[in-house]
């Protein structure tokens, strides 16, 4: 079966960006970095796989136990949501390396390849400068929350500063992301031409 259009764009313009500066049109240091931060990328998505199912099997055993064994079910909430903001936050920088988040991407059938490699330049830079900010807040809650000790406020009371560093983690490698995106297109060697030996 056909997928929708919709579908078959964005999975075109996903594969367009990726394509977008081959790995050999880099400088060794940058694609080593790259490499690297593409290991650890999937790492970090191997977790969040693990965290999401983990979140799923306590939700359903709070379930269980609160309708069915009727017994008290203070941690199973907070656990979860912690579970699912690590898993949101730390696979984040995979995402922006799949190309999965927001790029205006309704312009692409209308702008040339260079509009487009600009577009692709003016979103990362204006991500990099808001997530830049989220991660100097996130980091800066850490800091409160390790400092004040601040704990849940429910009777389970886990201390803050698990979700602030995941967040903040999470953030920073989301930033390193797009810094190392606007770094590629910005070191990118042109290729050199077919008769050039």
């Amino acid at each position: 079966m056909k997928a929708p259009l919709a579908e078959e764009a964005a999975e075109e313009i996903g594969q367009a960006a990726q394509r977008a500066v081959p790995a050999a049109a880099l400088p060794p240091w940058l694609r080593g970095l790259s490499n690297i931060n593409a290991a650890l990328n999937a790492w970090i998505l191997r977790i969040g796989m693990v965290a999401l199912l983990a979140a799923a099997i306590v939700l359903t055993a709070s379930v269980f136990l609160r309708y069915f064994l009727k017994a008290a079910t203070d941690w199973q909430d907070e656990a979860a949501v912690f579970l699912l903001v690590g898993a949101t936050f730390l696979c984040s920088a995979m995402v922006q390396q799949q190309r999965g988040h927001i790029g205006i991407e309704a312009l692409v059938g209308f702008l040339s390849a260079r509009a487009n490699a600009w577009r692709l330049a003016l979103v990362d830079a204006m991500s990099l400068a808001f997530c830049a900010f989220f991660a100097w807040k996130s980091w800066a809650l850490l800091r409160e929350a390790i400092h004040e000790g601040q704990t849940t406020s429910s009777s389970w009371a886990p201390p803050l500063w698990i979700p602030y560093g995941l967040m903040s983690l999470g953030m920073t490698l989301l930033c390193l992301q797009i810094l190392l995106q606007l770094a590629e297109r910005a070191f990118a060697r042109p290729a050199a031409p077919a008769d050039a030996r």
